[in-house]
């Protein structure tokens, strides 16, 4: 079985992360998943940056976390990129309406980040939206629509509390020393598996599938496919997804 193919922040190699465009080319670059890092605003709204700061991602200055949601629909957050400008930020909720309104299935893999100063509040605002689209409850991993990542496992243990039927993933850059229950996948990086390529068959002894981040180079997309990672993320769904069915190929973009 190959990866399931998510792009990571979107087609980020060939559009502005985090951009509507780059969602939609995802989509239809026939990505199996989206995955996307959500920050808080001011004002208590979901947005999807990756950096604290704005200034690398859009032409704004400063902490996502002191600006409204109003402040941030006015900013420019691709003309960064060398592309069109595209006014506005990408909330959560307009993304998960983007993956809710296609055609076909497109699991969403949504990153909280920490430190941040707004605390637990992060996550307690992802599943009160996750339940007003209705899937805050799954019946299953894998009929599961929305999986919940991040670096802190005080931020996974809290999404457990709060709904225990979202699937969890503890991402890492090197082994935990032991599988904590209230992770249903393990997250390790790439070069965590170039060094141990021994820690996807363990993980799945032990019951977790592998969700591996970021994976772009030819030689990397080939190795997680030999040692079974379920998902493997990358910022070029299109490339990668012809790699896997021409396994000789060596035609993965580089991110930009």
């Amino acid at each position: 079985m190959y990866p399931e193919v998510v792009a990571h922040r979107g087609a980020s190699a060939h559009r502005a992360e985090h951009t509507r465009a780059a969602y939609e080319l995802a989509i239809a670059d026939g990505a199996d998943g989206l995955e996307c890092d959500v920050r808080l605003t001011r004002d208590g709204h979901l947005v999807c940056v990756h950096d604290r700061l704005l200034d690398r991602t859009s032409n704004g200055t400063g902490p996502v976390s002191a600006r409204t949601l109003a402040d941030l629909a006015e900013l420019d957050f691709a003309g960064w990129s060398g592309a069109e400008p595209e006014i506005g930020v990408l909330s959560l909720d307009a993304l998960l309406a983007l993956v809710v309104d296609h055609d076909r299935p497109v699991r969403l893999f949504v990153e909280t980040k920490h430190p941040i100063r707004y605390g637990g509040q992060v996550e307690r605002e992802l599943v009160r939206l996750l339940a007003r689209y209705g899937k805050a409850s799954p019946v299953s991993l894998e009929a599961a629509e929305v999986v919940v990542m991040s670096f802190s496992s005080a931020a996974m243990r809290r999404v457990k509390r709060l709904a225990p039927a979202v699937p969890t993933v503890l991402l890492t850059a090197g082994p935990p020393r032991k599988l904590p229950p209230w992770a249903d996948i393990l997250g390790p990086g790439i070069r965590k598996l170039r060094a141990d390529p021994g820690f996807v068959e363990r993980a799945a002894a032990r019951g977790r599938p592998t969700y591996c981040w970021t994976v772009n180079e030819p030689e990397d997309v080939l190795l997680c496919a030999e040692l079974g990672v379920r998902y493997l993320a990358t910022d070029s769904p299109s490339a990668t997804r012809s790699l896997l069915a021409r396994p000789g190929s060596t035609t993965v973009a580089k991110p930009k």
